[in-house]
C-alpha cells in the first residue's frame, strides 16, 4: 500500500542530486528568508488534499515554497548564535535512519540502535580524553539533557521520596537549591520549572570579569541557604556559555560540589567539542569530578539537528529517576541488555547514534580536532581585524573558542542605549545583505554583536566580507 520502490528509487536519485547541488551552492542563497510573518503559510492550502497528489508535484514545491522560508545554517556566512553544520556524512546517516525506522526503546526492539549508540558515545567519551567510567546516552538537545541531569540529582538522596510522593503540598520537603552562573543558559531555569522545583530556587551565581562563575560567591550563597533551612542540590558550570563562551573553573566549582555533597553538572552543549583538541582540554580542568556532563554533537561535531550527548558518573542514579517498566515492556535478556528507556523520560527513540557514527568516522579524531582548530583561528584572525581597526571599534569578551563578542560606539557617544541602538542598526543591515547574519546579546549593560563561527564551509573570505560589511554599516 507503500508507493512502490521504484517510484523511491527515480525520486530520490533526483533528491540527491537536488542536495548535492544545494550543498554546493548553498553560499549563492541568502542567509535569512526575506518573508514576513504568515507568508508561507498563506501559500499553502488550509485543509489536507483530498485526493492523493504527486511526487513530481511535492517536490516541485520544495523549491517555491520551502526553499524561500528557508534560514540557511549550512551557509558559510551564517554566523549568528551557534553556527552548525549538516555534513555529509551526518545528512546520509539521516537517510538511513529515515528508512530504517528504528525504534531503540528497549534492547530487543533494536539491538543495534541501543549497542551503537553505546560504542559512539564511549568513542566520544576518548575523543575528548575523559577517563574510564562514564555512561553517555543521546538525547534531543542539551535542554533536554541537563533536565535529566537535575532530575537525577533530586533523586541522588531517596529519603526526599519525591520519585513516589512528589513534591507538591509536602511541609517535610525542604525548598531545593540550584547554583549556576548568571550567565547560564536559560535550560537550566526551564528544567527547574519542569520538576517543580521552581524559578524561585535557581540561584544565579555573580561572575567576574571574564564572565565566569566566581566560587567564593557560590559557597556564601550555599551557606546563606543552608542557613534559611533550603537544601542545596546541584550545581551547573557552564563550559562556553552561550553570550559570550566563557568557561567556569570547573576545578573550584568541583571541590565546592564535594564539599558539599552536591551534584555537578557542566553544561559544555557548545564549547564541549573543543575536547576533541588536547591543547584546549586545560580550559576543561576538573571535569572529571562532574557528576554529569552535556555536549551537542549538533552545535560543533558537524552532526545534523539534533543529537546531544549526556555523559554521567552516575548512571544508577539516572536510571533510578526515570526507571517504570510495564508488563508489556518486560523483556527476558536481564543485565546482559541495557534499555535506554529507563534513563530518561522517552520511550520511543530515534536511531541518532548512526549519523554520529558516520560522521565521526568520515571525518576522524584528527580531522574533527583539525577542524575545531581552523574554527578557533578564525575567530581570533576575526578579532584581530576588530582590535585593530580601532575608530570605535572593540572586542568585549575573552575568546577562547569560536565566537567574538564585538561592538562599535561612535566617537563621544556614551549613552547605552543610544549605543545599543547603533549596534542593533549595524546588525539590522547586515543581516539585510543577505551575505551573513549575525546576532547579538547584552553582557551586563552593554549590547554587543556576536560572530560564531562553526560551519565547515566558513572562510577566511567569509569573514573578511562580514567584517567589510559591518564597517559599511557602522557609518
Amino acid at each position: 500500500m507503500d508507493l512502490s520502490s521504484e517510484e523511491y528509487a527515480r525520486h530520490a536519485h533526483r533528491l540527491a542530486d537536488w542536495i548535492a547541488a544545494y550543498l554546493r551552492d548553498v553560499g549563492d542563497y541568502d542567509v535569512l528568508p526575506s518573508v514576513h510573518p504568515g507568508a508561507i503559510r498563506a501559500q499553502l492550502p488550509k485543509s489536507p488534499p483530498a485526493a492523493a497528489e504527486s511526487l513530481d508535484d511535492i517536490i516541485a514545491d520544495i523549491d517555491r515554497i520551502v526553499m524561500p522560508g528557508a534560514t540557511h545554517w549550512n551557509h558559510p556566512g551564517f554566523l549568528a548564535y551557534f553556527a552548525n553544520t549538516a555534513s555529509v556524512p551526518g545528512i546520509l546517516g539521516e537517510m538511513i535512519t529515515a528508512a530504517l525506522n528504528l525504534n531503540g526503546m528497549l534492547w530487543r526492539t533494536s539491538p543495534v540502535a541501543t549497542e551503537l549508540e553505546q560504542v559512539v558515545t564511549d568513542w566520544l567519551r576518548q575523543l575528548f580524553g575523559m577517563g574510564e567510567g562514564w555512561f553517555g546516552m543521546i538525547t534531543d538537545t542539551a535542554s533536554v539533557s541537563t533536565m535529566y541531569a537535575l532530575a537525577a540529582a533530586r533523586e541522588r538522596d531517596p529519603a526526599l521520596g519525591i520519585r513516589q510522593r512528589g513534591m507538591a503540598g509536602r511541609g517535610d520537603l525542604p525548598r531545593l537549591r540550584v547554583y549556576c552562573s548568571e550567565h547560564a543558559h536559560s535550560s537550566v531555569d526551564k528544567a527547574a520549572m519542569t520538576l517543580g522545583l521552581g524559578l524561585e530556587n535557581v540561584v544565579h551565581v555573580a561572575s567576574d570579569d571574564a564572565f565566569r562563575l566566581r566560587p567564593e560567591m557560590l559557597t556564601r550563597a550555599i551557606h546563606a541557604d543552608r542557613a534559611q533551612g533550603f537544601r542545596p542540590m546541584a550545581v551547573v558550570a557552564t563550559a562556553g556559555t552561550t553570550s559570550m563562551t566563557s568557561v567556569d573553573p570547573i576545578e573550584e566549582i568541583a571541590a565546592i560540589c564535594q564539599r558539599e555533597s552536591l551534584w555537578l553538572h557542566v553544561d559544555a552543549a557548545y564549547g564541549g567539542s573543543a575536547l576533541a583538541v588536547p591543547e584546549m582540554r586545560p580550559l576543561f580542568s576538573g571535569l572529571g569530578r562532574a557528576d554529569s556532563l552535556v555536549v551537542n554533537p549538533h552545535k560543533w561535531l558537524f552532526t545534523p539537528m539534533d543529537c546531544s550527548v549526556l555523559f554521567t558518573r552516575q548512571p544508577k542514579v539516572l536510571r533510578r529517576a526515570f526507571s517504570l517498566v510495564p508488563e508489556y515492556l518486560t523483556t527476558t535478556e536481564g543485565d546482559d541488555a541495557l534499555n535506554y528507556m529507563d534513563y530518561g523520560l522517552q520511550l520511543g527513540r530515534r536511531f541518532r547514534a548512526l549519523k554520529l557514527w558516520m560522521v565521526v568516522r568520515a571525518f576522524g579524531a584528527d580531522g574533527i580536532a583539525e577542524r575545531i582548530r581552523a574554527h578557533c583561528a578564525l575567530a581570533q584572525r576575526f578579532a584581530e581585524l576588530v582590535r585593530a581597526e580601532g575608530e570605535g571599534w572593540s572586542v568585549c569578551a575573552p575568546v577562547p573558542f569560536s565566537t567574538v563578542c564585538f561592538r562599535h560606539v561612535p566617537a563621544g557617544e556614551t549613552d547605552e542605549d543610544e549605543i545599543a541602538s547603533h549596534n542593533a542598526t549595524i546588525m539590522a543591515r547586515v543581516n539585510e545583505s543577505g551575505e551573513v547574519f549575525i546576532s547579538h546579546t547584552k553582557l551586563g549593560e552593554q549590547y554587543v554583536l556576536r560572530v560564531a563561527i562553526g560551519n565547515l564551509r566558513t572562510t577566511s573570505a567569509t569573514l573578511d566580507r562580514a567584517w567589510e560589511l559591518l564597517r559599511q554599516a557602522a557609518h
